[in-house]
């Protein structure tokens, strides 16, 4: 267990090398902060944060600079959420208010939180499994072709394109629109066989392959095959930090191009709407290991459907990367309530 002094001067080390990425000595920690106590107590307490592993010597005659240890110990001694001026608010609800459609918004929200915290910005999209159907569309794209079109409660839309085994009238289009509509409204896409598996009966035996057809093209839509997706923004900002890197730049580089990658990430670290963060070593993949991960789950009434987050050095500004996470999680939430 951290003293309070000591804890003061672990802060002060880890908002000194986040600022200046530079290792901290006793005489800066002495002139730039108000530590109320001699040099020589300084040294002495980052003496026992050495012993106990929470700042490291780079390298002889040099300051000391944080460890994962260190870094949690600050993350989590964190007083709160440190909250986003009201400028930066408004600037948030503007930016992505304007947003036209789901993919707009998944795309701008990776684009800010990116230019806020100047690290890597994933946002995956809303599950449609957790979703529910808001309206199925069929347009005929020519006699013996239809457009399926899913659109998701989230504001996620979904199409395939369905070859028909033959000539669609315009009488069976319009019976097969209104029964789907019917059958599928307001019904949560992990539900949808139920509803729709007698469907086929509901037609005259010449329509029915017709109709088989469309309704397993929307089944296999609801099921949703591609449903996670991951939208990445900001990894030129990597380069700013290449040599603050304890492994070489590459394999980060080489795993956040993977979705698999990203969605595994999210995943165990996006698991609430409470921003959760994972420092370096703490994360299960080696590649990232000399990252950190600060990400949240959003989604409607608490229950979470996708994940948001960033991904930068280990030395990043943890309480302003936090509060600009909570603030585009907290959107995305409301935006699936009100899409």
């Amino acid at each position: 267990m951290l003293e309070d002094r000591r804890l003061a001067v672990l802060r002060a080390i880890v908002e000194d090398y986040v600022s200046t990425r530079e290792p901290v000595g006793s005489r800066a920690l002495v002139e730039r902060h108000s530590l109320g106590v001699s040099p020589a107590t300084i040294r002495n307490d980052m003496a026992v944060l050495e012993e106990e592993g929470y700042i490291t010597q780079p390298h002889t005659s040099a300051g000391r600079v944080p460890t994962d240890l260190g870094y949690r110990a600050f993350v989590d001694r964190l007083s709160g959420v440190k909250p986003l001026s009201g400028a930066e608010r408004r600037a948030v609800s503007s930016f992505l208010a304007g947003a036209v459609d789901l993919d707009d918004v998944m795309v701008r929200s990776v684009r800010l939180l990116a230019q806020i915290t100047r690290q890597v910005a994933l946002v995956q999209y809303p599950s449609l499994v957790r979703a529910s159907i808001r309206h199925v569309e069929l347009i005929a794209l020519s006699p013996a072709r239809l457009l399926v079109v899913l659109i998701a409660d989230t504001g996620r839309v979904e199409q395939r394109v369905v070859d028909t085994p033959g000539d669609v009238s315009e009488e069976l289009l319009a019976a097969l629109r209104s029964r789907l509509m019917s059958a599928c409204a307001g019904v949560r896409c992990a539900d949808l066989a139920a509803q729709v598996q007698r469907l086929t009966e509901e037609f005259p035996d010449d329509d029915r392959a017709t109709v088989a057809v469309v309704v397993a093209t929307l089944l296999e839509t609801a099921i949703d095959r591609e449903e996670q997706r991951v939208v990445l923004g900001g990894t030129a900002n990597l380069a700013r930090y290449g040599e603050s890197f304890s492994t070489s730049l590459e394999p980060v580089l080489e795993a956040l191009e993977e979705q698999v990658v990203l969605l595994r990430l999210l995943g165990e670290v996006a698991v609430a709407p409470e921003v959760n963060v994972r420092i370096g070593h703490e994360n299960s993949m080696e590649h990232l290991r000399s990252t950190s991960v600060v990400a949240a789950g959003y989604g409607r009434d608490d229950t979470v459907s996708a994940g948001v987050g960033v991904v930068g050095p280990t030395h990043m500004d943890y309480p302003a990367t936090i509060a600009a996470v909570h603030a585009v999680s907290v959107y995305l939430g409301r935006n699936l309530e009100n899409p």
